[in-house]
């Protein structure tokens, strides 16, 4: 009885090594995935805030119904326009008001704000440079009496998304060698448990390479199952807060997540391959007394 509990013992010590590397494996994964999905979306949340600097275009102040009609039309059919907002004197003094918290009109007796366009450009128009030329070519309309823009804000926004995109790509390297390290070590643990397993296939005379291929066969199968189980976990998240990240991430984007779950995969696969191949090696080496340290 005791020499049949004893390998089945072994058996769920093994199986719960293996287990635990799996969902270690799944979580790092999941992580570098969602990694992933941020780097491969930066341009798309950096078009997004761009393309929300807004430019005013400010109206004379007898500017008929049909000439801001026209003008609106003009600036829809440009490459630069994203969209176009018509405000006019009622609903810019209403915003005013609930922004001010009182009634200035009442106050002054008349209503002072003009009619206003609000254009959303494209993001590559979104630089200093070219809203320096569109501005003066929004001047050219005759219904324009003036441009209002933050210049400030336009430069600001535009050297913030530069400076986060290197921070990204730099934090991308040290995490992605942080996660690779983690499973590497993951792994190691799983073997270690095994040591003495290595040890007695060596006396009984199996080749180093047959011995490491049981192990790296398994590892990379956990490594598969830990990769989909990760996109699987990462898809969910995403859908859970789609209405969040409208905008920043597309949901409906599958070439993205296509591009996500192949470079989980084969992270997955080469990284448990190389651990495993690495850590069955030293254990091949080392003599039967070094096993117990």
């Amino acid at each position: 009885m005791a020499g049949k509990a004893q390998p089945q013992k072994l058996n769920k010590r093994i199986l719960k090594s293996y287990l635990t590397s799996t969902i270690s494996i799944s979580m790092i994964l999941f992580l570098i995935g969602l990694l992933g999905v941020v780097l491969l979306n930066a341009e798309r949340l950096a078009k997004y805030v761009r393309e929300n600097i807004g430019v005013t275009l400010v109206l004379k102040d007898d500017v008929l119904e049909k000439d801001v009609t026209d003008l609106e039309e003009a600036l829809k059919a440009t490459g630069f326009v994203k969209s176009v907002e018509y405000i006019d004197k009622e609903t810019a003094s209403e915003r005013l008001e609930k922004e001010l918290g009182e009634d200035f009109t009442g106050f002054l007796g008349y209503n002072p704000l003009l009619a206003s366009i609000d254009v959303k450009l494209n993001a590559a128009f979104t630089n200093p440079e070219s809203l320096n030329l569109l501005e003066k070519k929004f001047l050219e309309y005759p219904q324009v009496k003036e441009i209002s823009f933050q210049r400030d804000l336009v430069s600001i926004i535009n050297e913030n998304v530069k400076k986060i995109g290197l921070i990204l790509i730099f934090f991308s390297g040290l995490l992605l060698f942080i996660f690779s390290a983690l499973i590497n070590n993951t792994i190691r643990i799983s073997i270690y448990s095994q040591r003495f397993i290595i040890n007695t296939m060596l006396l009984v005379g199996a080749t180093d390479r047959f011995i490491r291929a049981p192990f790296i066969r398994r590892s990379i199968w956990y490594g598969i199952i830990g990769a989909l189980a990760a996109n699987v976990l990462l898809f969910v998240l995403m859908l859970s807060y789609a209405t969040e990240l409208t905008g920043i991430i597309n949901i409906d984007d599958f070439k993205i997540f296509g591009l996500v779950l192949i470079a989980d995969l084969v992270l997955g696969v080469l990284i448990s391959w190389g651990s495993t191949y690495v850590a069955v090696n030293k254990f091949i080496r080392l003599k039967f007394d070094e096993l117990f340290y």
